[in-house]
């Protein structure tokens, strides 16, 4: 039976909304740090996994906490940011798994490709500030790690919906959605909302495009599992992404 994963972005979706849904389907904690652990930057962050409570839903809410650090080495990759060859050279000496590893670089790249574009650069040569930022290689890479711990086979979305208004980023003020954003969900179906704040983020964008088939059709479906990805923003509506396990019902036949 192909395992498939069903994200519903109401609200939108984030790499740290991404891993509360998929943590709350119910991957052991344990191992999934474990596996994050693995990589060369460990000492740079902490995640702090919470159940907490959106709208009297239950969900789980992942912060990555950055650590303080005071070696001038280090400072100078953190002003800077770090570039594509940086981020998949900590990937590949990393003790994850293959498909993680494939699935990681994968989710980089459509982030990496948009952001040259915006920038009129090239891939090689960006800087992931925001991205590059040590918070966005563990969304990433944790996001990898989950969906390979969960077996999935296919991976569908509700249309990706966006917010209005500006944000404000290491280069001032930018319309929603970021603009990294919106050519990285360029050809994916998308929606408009009058809601102003930013519901997707370039991360969320770059695991949907990069891991996504697309927009679920209406079909039979049993659902297996349920988790939700809290948000940490005061939305009008409840801010979370919600993930769904759910196999293809068999069809019946009636035939003789």
């Amino acid at each position: 039976m192909k395992k498939i994963l069903y994200f519903q972005c109401n609200t939108g979706i984030s790499g740290d909304m991404t891993l509360g849904a998929l943590l709350d389907l119910g991957v052991d904690k344990e191992i999934f740090l474990d596996e994050i652990n693995k990589l060369s930057i460990k000492n740079e962050f902490e995640l702090k996994i919470e159940k907490k409570k959106v709208s009297g839903i239950e969900g789980t809410n992942v912060d990555v906490i950055l650590k303080e650090h005071h070696h001038h080495e280090d400072e100078h990759e953190h002003h800077h940011g770090r570039h594509l060859a940086d981020i998949y050279k900590i990937i590949d000496e990393s003790k994850i798994s293959k498909n993680a590893k494939a699935l990681s670089k994968k989710i980089f790249e459509q982030i990496g490709k948009a952001e040259a574009k915006v920038h009129g650069t090239t891939i090689d040569k960006i800087h992931f500030h925001e991205v590059g930022a040590v918070d966005s290689i563990v969304d990433i890479v944790g996001t990898a790690i989950l969906v390979d711990m969960l077996s999935i086979d296919k991976i569908y979305s509700t249309p990706i919906p966006f917010g209005k208004g500006f944000v404000k980023c290491d280069h001032g003020f930018m319309p929603l959605p970021a603009p990294a954003t919106i050519e990285i969900l360029r050809g994916y179906e998308v929606k408009f909302t009058q809601i102003e704040s930013e519901l997707t983020t370039p991360t969320g964008a770059g695991i949907i495009k990069a891991l996504s088939s697309g927009i679920l059709e209406s079909e039979d479906y049993s659902v297996n599992r349920i988790g939700y990805g809290l948000g940490n923003k005061e939305l009008p509506i409840p801010n979370m992404l919600r993930a769904v396990l759910i196999e293809q019902k068999k069809k019946k036949n009636y035939m003789k």
